[in-house]
Parts: C-alpha cells; structure tokens; sequence
C-alpha cells in the first residue's frame, strides 16, 4: 500500500506498497466480525469509501463509526483520514488506469451538475457495465451448465433478496425447470433444505453479510456434497468462501441503499443462457404459458 501522503502519511506496515484493498483481503481472517463488515465494504465499493465519512461508511457497513476507527487501526493507520487517503490513491490509479484504456469512449450520461435521480441512474449504468466486466465467462458458462443438468434447483435469499430469489424461480419454472425457495426459516423452508442431495442445485443470493440461513443453507449444501452457486456483491462474503461457483456484481450507489440493478441483468441473463442451449424446445413450453 503506498504512502498516503506528506501530511498524512500512514505508519511504517508490514504490507510496505501494496494496495489496500489487496492487504485488506490477505488478512480479513484476523478481523472481528464488525470490522469484516467494514472490510467487505471497502474492498467491494472503494470509489465510495474514498470519498464518504465515518459515519457513511459506518452506516453503510451496518457497523458504528467506532469500529471503522478500530479497524482503520488495526490496519496500521492512525485513524481513518490515514486510511481514506490510501483509498484515494488507489482509487485515482485505478481511475487514472480505467481512464487511459477508454480513452475516446462514449461522453457521460449526464452534465457535471448532475441531480440525485441522474446520478443514482449514473452508478447503475457503472455497475452494470463494472459487473459485465468483472464476470468470468468459465463461471458463467459453469452457473448455466449447473443450472441445466440439475434435476432441482433450491434458490436461499431472504429480506430484500427474496423477492430475486423469487423472480429467479419464475424465469426457471417459465423454462420448465423444477425450481423452489427459501426466504425465511419456516417449517416449509426447513423442509426444503431437508431434501437436499447430490442432484440439487443450491443458489444463495446475498448482499453484504449474508443472513445466518443462506450460510447455513450452503454449509449443508456443500455437506451433501450438492452443487452450489453464490451471487453476491461481497467479494470477500462466507456465502462467496461455499460455494464451487461465485458470481459477484457491483452494487455501488449514493442512495440510501445498495443497488441491485446488476443483480438483476445476471438473473436474466443466466436465463436466458440455459434458454439458448435449446431454444426450440424451450419456446414450446414458454408459448403454452403465455396462452394460460
């Protein structure tokens, strides 16, 4: 991680010029639980904890202010100012980097004095355009090829990534796949997760740090030695660490919460993948539906 700067230059460290979202990573294990919140964040949204105070941060984190000063510590730095200006370094080389190989790309969506409906619309189109690039096609093509030879399909998303979850089963039912959810620890549910085996196909949808039942979903998933793909925008997510196959999106935004535009370009994007490997029969059963 290099120098901060002349004013704010941060304590000699063991990590010398390495970059901080790369130190970050290589000892998030050492952490406390609340400061891996804080770590998952800076690492997966470092434009924004560049720029935002503590107590953004903190707020956006699900954390308290004082542990994203105890984690700025822990790292090597005096407090936060020391280890927001390594963020905008690296921030600025990656800028300077993405700059340099988009050079005479399309203008910007919108003006400089932008409104907060343009910029939320802004940071979508990024995210979309940050996840597409990010996204590996051998793990596309292994989610797709996963998703086809399953004989079922078990999406685990709760709170907000229910209703995706939910919009994921309705794409795969439209395909004539057997699909079924869980989004919450009722009996139903656990009766769900009692009848996973090796033919199953378990996906958990996660944003941040994930619910204890998507973890716990693809502990047992992976203890049945069943499939498994995680999407999520936490690169460094336990959710991530289970599952044989990681799809992670942006969700970076200056609203009041995370965007999941992205995560819905690749739910309909997966589905449309299994849809191409034969979209002859697949039309049959999407027509039949449509005349219901």
């Amino acid at each position: 991680m290099k120098q901060a700067s002349a004013t704010t230059a941060a304590p000699e460290a063991p990590h010398g010029h390495q970059a901080l979202s790369a130190y970050i990573t290589a000892r998030f294990d050492e952490f406390s639980r609340s400061q891996k919140d804080v770590a998952q964040y800076i690492v997966d949204h470092l434009d924004e904890a560049a720029f935002q105070t503590a107590e953004e941060l903190a707020r956006r984190a699900n954390t308290s202010s004082s542990t994203v000063v105890r984690f700025s510590q822990a790292l090597g730095f005096e407090g936060f100012p020391e280890l927001q200006q390594a963020a905008r370094d690296e921030y600025r080389r990656r800028t300077a980097s993405a700059s340099t190989e988009s050079f005479g790309s399309a203008a910007p969506l919108f003006s400089l004095d932008h409104t907060e409906f343009e910029s939320a619309l802004a940071a979508d189109h990024v995210n979309v355009e940050d996840t597409a690039h990010k996204l590996s096609r051998s793990d596309v093509e292994a989610a797709i090829d996963a998703i086809v030879r399953a004989e079922k399909v078990l999406i685990a998303g709760t709170d907000q990534m229910a209703f995706f979850a939910s919009y994921l089963r309705h794409l795969l039912m439209l395909l004539d796949l057997r699909a079924e959810i869980v989004a919450s620890p009722s009996q139903e549910a656990l009766g769900r997760l009692s009848r996973i085996d090796e033919q199953t196909l378990v996906i958990g949808l996660s944003a941040g740090r994930p619910h204890p039942l998507i973890t716990r979903t693809m502990k047992l998933a992976r203890h049945r030695r069943a499939m498994t793909l995680a999407i999520t925008d936490a690169t460094l997510s336990e959710v991530a660490r289970l599952a044989r196959i990681r799809l992670y999106y942006s969700s970076n935004t200056p609203a009041f919460v995370r965007s999941h535009t992205a995560l819905l370009s690749i739910i309909q994007a997966l589905a449309y993948g299994v849809y191409s490997r034969d979209a002859q029969q697949y039309d049959v059963r999407i027509k039949a539906f449509r005349l219901k």
